[in-house]
């Protein structure tokens, strides 16, 4: 059984594609890249749940979006 981490003091990292527009607005924390889970959230609602990630399916994912395997961005 996993432990979910302790996001409370997170470093998050927005992405760049996030802006003020209320449209895609998703940040992430590497924080726990070591205990193999990425969290990854939607800034607009910080205090709502976190998505848990392998950090290779995080790769994975980010790696698609930026060679345009899932469309326009």
């Amino acid at each position: 059984m996993s432990m979910v981490p302790d996001l409370s003091h997170a470093t998050w990292h927005k992405s760049s594609h996030s802006n003020g527009g209320g449209g895609e607005c998703v940040e992430w924390t590497p924080q726990f890249a070591a205990c193999g889970t990425i969290p990854v959230r939607d800034s607009k609602n910080p205090q709502g749940p976190a998505l848990t990630f392998t950090p290779t399916a995080w790769t994975a994912f980010v790696d698609a979006v930026a060679s345009g395997e899932l469309g326009q961005v």
